[in-house]
């Protein structure tokens, strides 16, 4: 690739992060708005009111929505017809450091074994990513999440005996909640992954999370056990941000796979109510559609030098 479709790749790779950490998704907007507008305790609703007031400043003074920016995880789905397959972990390294720099976001990238933080939200095994390969397309498909410090401190992975069936998964979901929910700052999405170990439930929950709301699962049983759960964490009555209220998720997601016979994985992933992730797809021509995101920022930093104190 040469330097200037590199330069291009990194931009609009680094605009898209940008994106994400300062507007919601509109699946994301859209439920908080139908939460806030249904909230019936007026503490609730109060603390919705700045919620929302707290987005509309994010956006006027094109800073992230939250000053937790997380650690910043890609999964990844390329074509074997892209044309810059060998380019696209050190671009997306480049394009987070530049909009740690720009945007900005807070350096998070902490040393696995010590408490060195690197300023730039890269380092070693960071930005994570993961890949899916693509027969026929030629087309990058990115999902990228926020990974933030309250909303990964939920995350739990379990192998139940088979046993327990449905009952134990939302034993395991409430109590994880109960106990955890309130450090992620509620209302919450669930990510939930159903398979057969540790490892492979957890990836299937960080998957479940990614997936918009207002979609379900393909498997029948999994769709009613996201209703089912929906309305019986609601009814904990935690959020908003753990002051209590009539809601507390955004939604439940789960994605599940064939288990071997003799265990039954349960994952654990959550959001915030600011979760950040995003969608797009980049063409191999280096044109791109953002598919997460119906409201984007300005690109100027021009208005975070202007008087803001009528907003």
């Amino acid at each position: 690739m040469d330097q200037i479709r590199r330069e291009q790749f990194v931009d609009t790779v680094s605009d898209f992060i940008r994106t994400v950490s300062i507007v919601l998704p509109a699946d994301v907007y859209g439920k908080f708005m139908e939460l806030m507008r249904h909230e019936k305790s007026p503490t609730a609703a109060a603390l919705y009111h700045n919620m929302h007031k707290n987005m509309y400043h994010a956006r006027q003074l094109c800073r992230p929505t939250c000053q937790d920016t997380g650690v910043i995880e890609f999964f990844v789905s390329v074509g074997t017809g892209f044309p810059y397959m060998d380019d696209i972990e050190g671009v997306l390294r480049d394009a987070v450091i530049k909009a740690t720099e720009e945007v900005p976001l807070r350096p998070n990238a902490v040393d696995p074994f010590g408490e060195h933080n690197t300023g730039t939200n890269a380092g070693f095994g960071a930005p994570y990513i993961e890949y899916d390969l693509v027969p026929g397309s030629s087309d990058l498909e990115i999902r990228m999440y926020m990974s933030g410090g309250g909303s990964s401190l939920p995350g739990r992975s379990k192998v139940l005996m088979p046993l327990e069936g449905r009952d134990g998964i939302k034993r395991f979901v409430k109590e994880t909640a109960l106990e955890w929910g309130v450090n992620a700052c509620p209302p919450l999405i669930f990510g939930i992954g159903i398979g057969t170990d540790a490892s492979t439930s957890a990836m299937l929950s960080k998957r479940a999370l990614l997936r918009p709301l207002g979609t379900h699962s393909e498997h029948p049983e999994a769709a009613k056990l996201e209703d089912e759960l929906r309305e019986e964490l609601d009814e904990t009555g935690m959020a908003p941000l753990g002051f209590g209220g009539s809601f507390s998720v955004l939604g439940v997601n789960i994605e599940c796979a064939a288990r071997h016979p003799a265990t039954l994985g349960v994952g654990i992933s959550t959001g915030c109510w600011a979760t950040r992730r995003g969608h797009i797809v980049i063409h191999g021509d280096l044109s791109s559609e953002n598919l997460s995101h119906t409201v984007f920022p300005e690109r100027s930093h021009e208005k975070t030098h202007k008087n803001t104190d009528n907003i």
